[in-house]
């Protein structure tokens, strides 16, 4: 990993540490948000890495149209 990249996943390995056992494991992306940001930004680097980490938190709302659990109904 880049020291750049090294230094944009640290707000993740936070979240990862200290909220994401308060928030539970409701996450309706499989991997989640935080485990594609690490994979991402050692992957690709912190340019395109973090672009990726970054668009896949922007689609992490309740009214998006992605997502495992959202499948239609038969």
């Amino acid at each position: 990993m880049t020291p750049a990249a090294y230094i944009l996943s640290l707000p993740v390995r936070a979240y990862r540490l200290l909220l994401s056992p308060w928030v539970g494991n409701g996450c309706r992306f499989h991997p989640t948000c935080s485990a594609y940001a690490m994979e991402a930004l050692e992957k690709h680097g912190a340019i395109k890495g973090g672009y990726l980490a970054a668009r896949r938190i922007l689609r992490c709302h309740p009214w998006g149209g992605s997502g495992v659990d959202n499948v239609p109904p038969k």
